[in-house]
């Protein structure tokens, strides 16, 4: 076996090795979505996403002679630390071949890294933040990622422990099935607190207004970063991440899905439904070798001309913490599910999660969801 080395990545031709590695990884594993190859040029640019704007990234690969065997961004997020009072780094956009060896030497690679930075500890997988590609699935292997979720080998959990990381908290996605919504009854604790919503003079839930949607994005900013404020991990979006989302959702949101909350008039939560585009992404299979406007003809025939979505997947809801009422987000559950099956599709997916979330777990387990997959997150202190 060829000696292994970890090296930075320094030149156009290795990033475009960083970023084709996955499709050798996943080549014949039917669940695996493939991205743009474009998108992720730009995701890990550093002069074109706004997350370094306040962010030191650096990236490895792992090379067997000249082959690339593995990858590893290598973080700390400004952000984070000043959010949380915390010294931490993070790794992620973790991919290596099955080479156990490679595997913990990248990882190892990351923990160096960091303690040169005068990090305390690290956590991952994380790319780049709470906000993005967050966790190593760690159970639902069965089934292909939704839109904006996490999907690895199941083997990755192995090579992340045997490096000395552990558990540090699991985030949850559930699953609803309209055959399920339509052969049990909700349980009655749920549909009483949906009655109550409905019958408070002061709550109206309202559609997403597309022709105002720059205003709507500037409320709902304002109600994400405050609602998810106390959550484990959570880090506030800067107006550049946030425009990034905003403008890369717009496409795909279906704004007979997607609700406003109010109370007395303000608005004060939001939920954020997305069609799986994963789905018509997954039929389309853009990769490094296919010229990106073939690529992109392709979706559009899956997406729109050929519609092959069925699967919703519930990305954000949200309320602001002085209006957390469960009857707001019990409402938003149901106003959702009762719309979307009327549009036809066949299931969705709650994810994700934090395994800690007294308040939206029960909620989600009572509209109906069961247990789905599970993401992982691992830390590990630095001498």
């Amino acid at each position: 076996m060829s000696t292994l080395q970890i090296v930075p990545v320094a030149s156009e031709a290795d990033m475009t090795a960083f970023i084709s590695l996955p499709w050798e990884i996943y080549r014949d594993d039917p669940y695996w979505v493939p991205p743009l190859v474009s998108e992720r040029r730009s995701f890990f640019d550093r002069g074109k996403h706004p997350f370094h704007e306040h962010a030191k990234v650096d990236y490895f690969l792992a090379k067997r002679g000249d082959r690339v065997i593995g990858r590893i961004a290598a973080l700390v997020n400004h952000a984070h630390n000043d959010f949380h009072q915390e010294r931490a780094a993070f790794f992620g956009a973790f991919e290596v071949l099955d080479d156990a060896e490679a595997a913990v030497a990248l990882l190892r690679r990351a923990c160096e890294w960091a303690r040169s930075e005068g990090m305390s500890f690290i956590r991952g997988p994380a790319t780049f933040s709470s906000n993005e590609e967050w966790g190593l699935l760690v159970d639902g292997f069965e089934s292909p990622p939704t839109v904006l979720t996490v999907y690895n080998p199941p083997r990755y959990a192995a090579y992340i422990e045997s490096a000395g990381f552990t558990k540090a908290m699991d985030l949850l996605g559930y699953e609803i099935r309209r055959e399920q919504v339509e052969r049990e009854p909700l349980p009655a604790k749920f549909t009483r607190a949906v009655g109550r919503a409905r019958r408070h003079s002061g709550i109206r839930l309202r559609s997403l207004e597309m022709r105002r949607y720059w205003e709507e994005v500037d409320q709902v900013k304002v109600i994400y970063n405050r609602a998810w404020a106390r959550n484990w991990g959570f880090v506030p979006l800067s107006d550049a991440e946030f425009e990034r989302i905003a403008r890369d959702l717009k496409p795909i949101i279906d704004p007979d899905l997607t609700f406003a909350a109010e109370l007395d008039g303000r608005t004060v939560g939001f939920s954020l439904p997305l069609p799986d585009i994963n789905e018509a992404m997954r039929l389309a299979y853009p990769n490094p070798t296919t010229p990106e406007w073939i690529a992109l003809a392709r979706l559009l025939w899956h997406w729109r001309l050929r519609p092959k979505i069925r699967t919703l997947r519930m990305f954000a809801l949200g309320v602001l913490p002085e209006a957390q009422l469960r009857e707001i987000v019990a409402l938003l559950y149901y106003q959702t599910a009762q719309i979307a099956m009327r549009k036809g599709y066949a299931r969705t997916e709650i994810s994700w999660a934090l395994e800690t979330n007294a308040m939206i777990n029960p909620i989600i387990k009572a509209a109906g969801g069961r247990p789905h997959k599970r993401w992982r997150i691992y830390e590990q202190e630095l001498d």
